[in-house]
C-alpha cells in the first residue's frame, strides 16, 4: 500500500499543479456579481438593411432625399475583436469553470430610453430595463456598463441624460434623483433628493451650469446649479401656455428650453432664462404630424425640430417656426421603423440618433440639410 501511495503522489501533484493555473486562469475571467468587464474592438455600425452600395434615404426617391441611414447600435455585436483565439488551454480552463462560449450571453441593449453624446466621442444610452447606462466609445474602442448610481445603490429606472466636462447627469425616475457620475462611471453626487417626485428629462446649460429636470409627477420643470441647490421652479399642472401635463423630455437650443409636454400633446418653447413661454410646436389631433404622446425632442443645427410621436412609432420633424416638414417612421423592426421609440439626440454633425426602446437599439441617420 505504501509503495502504491508513493506511485500515485506524483501523479496528483502534476494535476494539482496543472488544474490550479487553468482554475485560477478561468476564474480570472469571472467578474463579480452585479459587474461587467468591458467589451473592447473597434466600433463598427451595424447595417444590416443597407447591404453594400445600398443607401436607404427619407424621403424615398424620386423625392430629394433629406436624410440618410448611417447605423444601428445594439451593444457587443458592434465591437469587431482584436484578441487572438484563445489556446486549448485556456479553452480547456473555461469549460472547467462553466464559461465555454454557449454559455456566455452578449452585453446588448434592451429598452433603450435616452441617448446623448460628450466632447470625447463617447455615446451614452440609459436603459430602463437593463437598469444601466450603456458607454459607447468609439475612441477607445470600448463598450461599458454603468450600473451604480450612489454608493452601493445601482439605478432602478435610469432616463434622461446630460453632459458636462468629465460628468454625466442621470435622471432615475424611480429613485427620484438626478444622479452624477465622473468620467470612469463612479457616482459623484445627487442632486434633487427630496425635492423632485419623477425626474424624467434633462438638459444642461453650459453658460452657467445650470440642469433643467423635468418632474413628471410634479407637472413643473426645476432648474438647480452646478452644486445641487434649487433655484428655479417653472410651471404647474394646467392646459394654459406655461403649464404643463406630465412634461418628460427636454432640449436646450439657443437659450430656448423645448418641453415635451406629454399628456397635453405639445411642445413648448420656454426662455431658458425666466421661464417664459414663447410659442407651441404640434398639436392634438389624428393627422399625419399631429402629436399624441410625444416624448423626445431634439434640435438640429439649421433649427428644425425632431419630436418622438411614440404612439404612431414615428419621428417628426418640423421647422423652428412650428411647420411640420416630414416624418419617419411606422410600428415595425425594419431599419426607419420604430417600436415605442422615445428620446432622439442630434450630434454636431447633424446625426440623428434615436432610442428606439421596444427594438432594443439606437438608430442612426444623417441630415443632408435643405428644408
Amino acid at each position: 500500500m505504501s509503495s502504491r501511495r508513493h506511485a500515485m503522489s506524483p501523479n496528483r501533484g502534476r494535476l494539482a499543479v496543472v488544474s490550479a493555473p487553468l482554475l485560477a486562469l478561468a476564474l480570472a475571467g469571472c467578474a463579480a456579481p452585479g459587474s461587467h468587464a468591458p467589451v473592447r474592438g473597434s466600433l463598427h455600425y451595424g447595417m444590416a438593411d443597407a447591404p453594400e452600395g445600398a443607401q436607404l434615404t427619407w424621403p424615398a426617391a424620386p423625392e430629394v432625399p433629406r436624410f440618410l441611414y448611417t447605423g444601428t447600435l445594439t451593444g457587443e455585436p458592434n465591437f469587431r475583436s482584436h484578441e487572438s483565439p484563445r489556446g486549448p488551454m485556456a479553452e480547456l480552463g473555461r469549460w472547467i469553470a462553466g464559461l465555454d462560449e454557449a454559455a456566455a450571453a452578449p452585453l446588448v441593449l434592451q429598452r433603450p430610453s435616452a441617448v446623448i453624446g460628450d466632447e470625447a466621442g463617447r455615446l451614452y444610452v440609459s436603459d430602463t430595463s437593463r437598469q444601466a447606462v450603456f458607454v459607447f466609445d468609439e475612441t477607445a474602442g470600448e463598450l461599458l456598463l454603468w450600473e451604480r448610481a450612489d454608493g452601493l445603490r445601482r439605478f432602478a429606472a435610469p432616463s434622461g441624460l446630460a453632459v458636462a466636462p468629465g460628468r454625466l447627469y442621470v435622471a432615475d425616475a424611480e429613485l427620484g434623483a438626478v444622479f452624477t457620475l465622473d468620467a470612469s462611471g463612479e457616482p459623484a453626487g445627487t442632486i434633487g433628493r427630496g425635492q423632485l417626485k419623477r425626474p424624467t428629462g434633462l438638459a444642461r446649460d453650459a453658460r452657467n451650469g445650470r440642469l433643467f429636470v423635468a418632474d413628471t409627477y410634479a407637472h413643473d420643470i426645476k432648474v438647480f446649479d452646478e452644486a445641487g441647490a434649487l433655484l428655479q421652479v417653472i410651471g404647474r399642472r394646467g392646459e394654459a401656455p406655461g403649464e404643463f401635463n406630465f412634461p418628460s423630455h427636454l432640449a436646450l437650443e439657443q437659450n430656448e428650453l423645448y418641453v415635451t409636454d406629454t399628456l397635453n400633446s405639445r411642445i413648448q418653447v420656454l426662455d431658458a432664462d425666466s421661464g417664459r413661454p414663447l410659442r407651441t410646436l404640434g398639436r392634438r389631433g389624428l393627422y399625419l404630424g399631429d402629436l399624441v404622446r410625444p416624448k423626445g425632442v431634439a434640435v438640429d443645427g439649421e433649427g428644425n425640430v425632431y419630436i418622438i410621436e411614440s404612439y404612431h412609432d414615428s419621428l417628426l420633424v418640423y421647422s423652428r417656426r412650428g411647420e411640420f416638414l416630414m416624418p419617419i417612421g411606422g410600428t415595425g423592426k425594419a431599419t426607419g421603423r420604430f417600436y415605442l421609440p422615445a428620446g432622439v439626440w442630434i450630434d454636431a454633425r447633424n446625426r440623428v440618433h434615436i432610442a428606439d426602446m421596444f427594438n432594443g437599439r439606437v438608430v442612426l441617420f444623417q441630415f443632408l440639410g435643405g428644408s
